[in-house]
């Protein structure tokens, strides 16, 4: 079955090859952006600010997710919940004033 599997994962992978249309043309091959030709190579390094205010992102938007179950539970937790959240908040705000205190979020 392990075999069966592979084999057919392998297959699939590989099935546009021999099936796909391979007429490559100059115009297929370019590098497409929303229409607008390309300003420089894909290959091209980024900032460390880009990583950075990524990395932020992805930080406050997974501690945003947190308040979802609380909100949908919020009666059930009463006042000792909402104390909780509000402790929450205050961290994620002190957390947000030290990164525009730091201008992490200035794009240069």
């Amino acid at each position: 079955m392990i075999a069966f599997a592979a084999l057919l994962g392998i297959v699939m992978a590989n099935i546009n090859r021999f099936l796909g249309p391979t007429q490559p043309t100059p115009e297929k091959v370019t590098t497409y952006e929303s229409g607008m030709e390309p300003i420089r190579m894909a290959r091209d390094r980024f900032t460390v600010r880009f990583y950075l205010i990524a990395i932020l992102f992805i930080l406050f938007d997974v501690e945003i997710v947190f308040m979802y179950p609380w909100a949908v539970n919020f009666i059930g937790l009463g006042w000792f919940g909402f104390i909780e959240m509000l402790v929450f908040i205050g961290i994620l705000l002190v957390g947000y004033y030290y990164v525009i205190r730091k201008g992490a979020l200035k794009w240069e």
